[in-house]
């Protein structure tokens, strides 16, 4: 029997952590997963009991409240929030994408003002970048802002913003008017009740149902110049330094689902009868899955890969680029050849392997298009 496959980054401490994410997930998370696909979005008081077990901002130094860990103890959180198929809580981007931001771009008032609260599930964070006419081509973004005296002045609109309906602090990507380079864009933080600063109703998607992703409206926003976050102009730079760790992070989502969903299946056609006999005996479904767990497992190998690097600092734009297009890209063509072989029931709601399918497709999509990542991935080349 071939022995079980453990990560090479994963240690004893790591694994440890994820255990206890994983038991906290299986007891809050799973009980309340139809409700908040009802309501279109994960109920506060579980960012709170999050924050209570230290699942929250674990990259935090401790002098902010946090954990003081790195990126590999927010890996080991995503893969634990994975492996139980919830999809809408937007801890990803929270504590692994605007925490880093703030940490790495803020000033120390910056990240003493919101880090605590982050950590404790007071704050919840959103990134805003995308507009309707802005997504993977994130220098044609509209949204203005304009400097009067200590204040910026915003003006425009964002949508699909993932924690948009929920958060309290986000960071919004501009561009400033009158600035020497005109495609220049800054980043600025907004917080909830700020005048000027609205939110349209839930997005209504095909998938990840309990995700929180809304429009969020900004009309002669004022915001304290002292919220902007890093240099003016200097936003740009940033979100390309921070993007292959967001890609990286959609990368493990993507191999959880996909070896996910390659169990699920073959217990499922393991139980099927057709014809008389498992469907699991019929070569056609062996063949199949056994090109699905080829596939899954070269996507935990290339994933484990560079999530290594990644923690050693060496995981570059075009390698993130790589892994979020291909592995995105396996997980759907397993989920579909997993479907099928669960025949009807595949598209039934009622069954993980029909919510999986279609919470998968948006991730060819989003953290910048597949078509886009190969465009990085070629000008590299």
């Amino acid at each position: 029997m071939t022995a079980k496959y453990v990560s090479p980054w994963m240690n004893d401490e790591l694994a440890a952590l994820q255990d206890t994410a994983r038991r906290f997930f299986v007891k809050e998370a799973v009980p309340e997963m139809p409700k908040w696909a009802d309501q279109r979005h994960v109920d506060r008081e579980f960012w709170l009991a999050a924050g209570k077990v230290g699942l929250l901002c674990p990259t935090v130094p401790e002098r902010f409240g946090g954990a003081g860990g790195n990126i590999l103890h927010q890996i080991a959180i995503t893969e634990a929030q994975s492996s139980i198929l919830e999809k809408g809580w937007g801890n990803n981007v929270h504590s692994g994408v605007v925490t880093d931001y703030i940490l790495n771009y803020g000033t120390q008032d910056q990240c003493e003002r919101w880090l605590p609260a982050m950590v404790e599930g007071r704050i919840i964070g959103a990134i805003a970048m995308t507009e309707a006419g802005a997504g993977s081509d994130v220098r044609a973004m509209t949204c203005r802002a304009r400097r009067e005296g200590d204040e910026y002045v915003i003006d425009g609109a964002k949508t699909f913003i993932t924690n948009g309906l929920t958060a309290d602090l986000v960071i919004v990507a501009v561009k400033v008017e009158g600035a020497e380079d005109p495609k220049a864009i800054t980043l600025i933080a907004v917080e909830a009740g700020t005048p000027g600063f609205n939110r349209g109703q839930p997005l209504r998607k095909i998938g990840q149902h309990a995700a929180d992703t809304a429009e969020l409206f900004f009309v002669s926003c004022r915001v304290p110049v002292g919220n902007r976050i890093g240099e003016e102009g200097a936003g740009f730079p940033a979100l390309m330094t921070q993007m292959p760790q967001e890609r990286l992070i959609l990368g493990v989502n993507a191999v959880n689902q996909t070896e996910k969903a390659v169990a699920l299946t073959v217990d499922y056609v393991k139980e099927r009868k057709v014809f008389g006999k498992a469907l699991f005996e019929m070569q056609n479904t062996r063949f199949i899955l056994a090109e699905c767990q080829t596939l899954a497992k070269a996507a935990r190998l290339f994933i484990d890969n560079c999530i290594v690097d990644h923690a050693n600092g060496e995981l570059d734009n075009s390698t993130a680029a790589m892994a979020k297009w291909w592995l995105s890209d396996v997980q759907c063509k397993v989920l579909d050849e997993c479907v099928q072989l669960w025949g009807g029931y595949g598209y039934m709601e009622e069954y993980a392997i029909a919510r999986m399918y279609a919470d998968a497709r948006v991730q060819k999509v989003y953290g910048g298009a597949n078509e886009v990542m190969k465009e990085i991935i070629a000008r590299s080349l």
